[in-house]
This record gives C-alpha cells, sequence and structure tokens, in this order.
C-alpha cells in the first residue's frame, strides 16, 4: 500500500517592499525632511500667495475675512478671528476651534500639526514655532529639518510677544505671560511668566 502524496508547501509570497515616503510625508510624520523638496516648495508658494490676499484684506468684512482663513488654513471654527497680518509655512496644517481670537503679527511655523482650541486668545506678535533643526552642526549643514507639533487648550490665553517652542502643549485655561518664552508644556489652569517660562509664584 503506497503512502498519500504529501502536498508540497506553499511557498511565502514575498511582500513588496514599501513605497519610500514623500519628504512631505516625512514632514507630517516629525521625522527629518528636505525643506527644499519640490513639493513643500509648491506648498509653501501656495501659502505665500494665500497670506498676501490675506493680510491685503483688512478693510473686508469680518464674514470674507473668514471664509479667505478657511481657505487658507487646515480648519476654522465659526467666530474665530486672525488679524492681519499672519505669516505661517503652510496654513494647512493649522486647526482653530471656536472663537479662536489671534490678533496682529502672529507667526505660526506649521511643519507639523498646530491646534489651538476654543475661545483662546492669543496677543500681538506670538511666535508658535513647531519647526526645529539638529543640534549637531554638520546635520543643520547637510539642511534636513523636523517638526514637532504643538498643542494649544481651549480658552488658553498668550500673551503678547510669546513664543511657544515645538512639541510643546498648553493646557485648557491656561496663561502665559507676554513675553515668555515657553519651553516646557503648560499645564491646565496654571500660569507661567518669564524666559524660560515658570508657573507664576503664589503670594
Amino acid at each position: 500500500m503506497t503512502k498519500p502524496a504529501q502536498p508540497k508547501p506553499r511557498r511565502a509570497t514575498p511582500r513588496p517592499a514599501p513605497a519610500p515616503l514623500t519628504e512631505r510625508e516625512k514632514m507630517l510624520a516629525g521625522l527629518s525632511y528636505w525643506p527644499l523638496d519640490p513639493e513643500l516648495q509648491a506648498l509653501a508658494a501656495t501659502a505665500e500667495r494665500w497670506m498676501a490676499r490675506y493680510n491685503a484684506g483688512l478693510p473686508t468684512s469680518p464674514a470674507e475675512r473668514l471664509a479667505l482663513l478657511r481657505e487658507g488654513l487646515g480648519a476654522v471654527g465659526d467666530d474665530s478671528v486672525v488679524r492681519p497680518p499672519f505669516h505661517c509655512d503652510y496654513g494647512g496644517n493649522i486647526t482653530l476651534g471656536r472663537g479662536v481670537f489671534i490678533n496682529f503679527n502672529c507667526i505660526i511655523l506649521d511643519v507639523v500639526a498646530v491646534s489651538i482650541g476654543d475661545g483662546t486668545r492669543i496677543g500681538p506678535g506670538v511666535q508658535i514655532l513647531t519647526a526645529d533643526h539638529p543640534r549637531d552642526a554638520a546635520e543643520r549643514r547637510a539642511g534636513g529639518e523636523s517638526g514637532r507639533p504643538i498643542r494649544i487648550g481651549p480658552h488658553a490665553w498668550i500673551g503678547g510677544g510669546a513664543i511657544i517652542l515645538p512639541g510643546i502643549s498648553i493646557g485648557e485655561d491656561a496663561v502665559v505671560g507676554a513675553g515668555s518664552v515657553v519651553t516646557r508644556d503648560v499645564p491646565a489652569g496654571s500660569t507661567v511668566l518669564g524666559n524660560p517660562a515658570r508657573p507664576r509664584r503664589q503670594d
């Protein structure tokens, strides 16, 4: 009596190698990317054209400015106001909740996500900076950049001239004093002042 034929083992189908990430995908993932990539340069040029229109639109009605703001940013809640001039890298990575108010001359470097919660107030000349550079000089010379997202919770108040560094989270109802440089996360409901920003002393 002959043995039944053994089934031949199936050969594993090799998985195709994943497609390499584009420079834009690297940027959004917080990885090192090449900022002079043609796709990124085209997106930046689109943002520049939008900013030129937005910053020339001060005499327009609030409804017209809101419509134009929604054209350039990723998402904008009802009743939000950004007073021109306003400057950003791309615009599409910025999300504003309802009733956000951003005063004149705000700069948002949005190479990754910037989220600003409902009702937050941001004073004039504030800088919100997600963009980062290598600490090693040789790597900087090579031209790579990266970014870390910034989140500002609802009903926070960022005083005029404050600087918020990459990767920072500012909690709900927090206050950042004018001219402060925020290098660490700010807990909800707290007040920070100075350079570097530290919790306010309780008298």
